[in-house]
């Protein structure tokens, strides 16, 4: 009888221990697991789960839970090992990656901040509320090595020639297989000698010879148009770099002013940078 009611009482306690623990009850700091006395919390895993390759994280849960557990397992054996003989080079390397993530982290946090509905639709009213329409240029050219190859060619198009053709034919730039058409282009888009020689032109002119930096070109002005002001969607990506780099350039800039900084650079010899027998005892 005695017998009995132990056993009992051993079966009621480990189905108590093997219970799931409720969800409501876990925290980042859940200890999962320790390996020599080092703490694996339920936070570490998150955090590896979260930094992993987006192909992992539609794997099955318990896939994803127990190889993640394991991983974390080996690299706290692995970095008990390493940890008590590492060198100077190897602890300056990691006091600067935590210090490159801890500013991350902060200016991370800083651009999120700096972009919202009411900052987009402030910095674009500032940009485009007054902006008068521009004007773009459909234009073709022929690119050539020599000034005396590019007056030939114009030479030969004041006669009639057809500018395709001898695009197709002579020219030496990509879009010379497709008779030199260029697309469309607004201004700043394209050299400044080629687009100085574009913005003087009428359509269906040809210019002479012009140098850049690419070769000698024979342009033709094919038409041109007003280029609408753009909207809102089209330009929020570069809205959001310019309001994400301007916070971050203020808050740099701030703390950097804020800081107690003193350099004890004095005497040195720069080029002291270069010695990594320094750090390599």
């Amino acid at each position: 009888m005695f017998k009995q009611v132990a056993i009992s009482a051993f079966l009621a306690l480990t189905t108590a221990f093997a219970a799931p623990v409720r969800a409501a009850d876990l925290t980042a700091d859940t200890v999962v697991a320790t390996v020599n006395g080092h703490d694996i919390t339920l936070g570490h895993m998150i955090a590896t789960l979260q930094a992993l390759p987006a192909q992992y994280q539609d794997l099955d849960d318990k896939v994803l839970f127990d190889g993640i557990l394991e991983q974390l397992i080996q690299q706290t054996a692995l970095a008990e090992v390493e940890e008590a003989r590492l060198s100077k080079r190897d602890i300056l390397a990691l006091d600067n990656q935590r210090r490159t993530y801890l500013a991350g982290v902060v200016l991370d946090a800083t651009a999120n901040a700096a972009v919202t509905e009411d900052t987009l639709n402030a910095a674009y009213d500032k940009k485009y509320a007054s902006a008068v329409p521009g004007k773009e240029f459909h234009a073709a050219h022929i690119l050539v090595e020599t000034e005396d190859e590019a007056k030939a060619l114009k030479a030969e198009l004041d006669k009639g020639a057809d500018f395709t053709a001898l695009a197709k034919e002579k020219s030496t730039g990509p879009s010379g297989a497709n008779g030199g058409d260029l697309g469309w282009f607004g201004a700043g888009m394209m050299v400044k000698p080629f687009e100085d020689a574009v913005m003087a032109m009428e359509p269906g002119q040809v210019s002479d010879p012009v140098q850049t930096q690419f070769g000698w070109h024979v342009i033709k002005l094919m038409e041109t148009r007003v280029a609408d002001i753009p909207s809102l969607d089209d330009t929020r990506a570069e809205l959001e770099g310019d309001l994400r780099s301007a916070a971050v350039e203020e808050r740099v800039t701030a703390l950097v002013d804020e800081a107690s900084i003193e350099k004890m650079t004095d005497g040195i010899d720069k080029s002291v940078l270069r010695n990594t027998a320094l750090i390599d005892n």
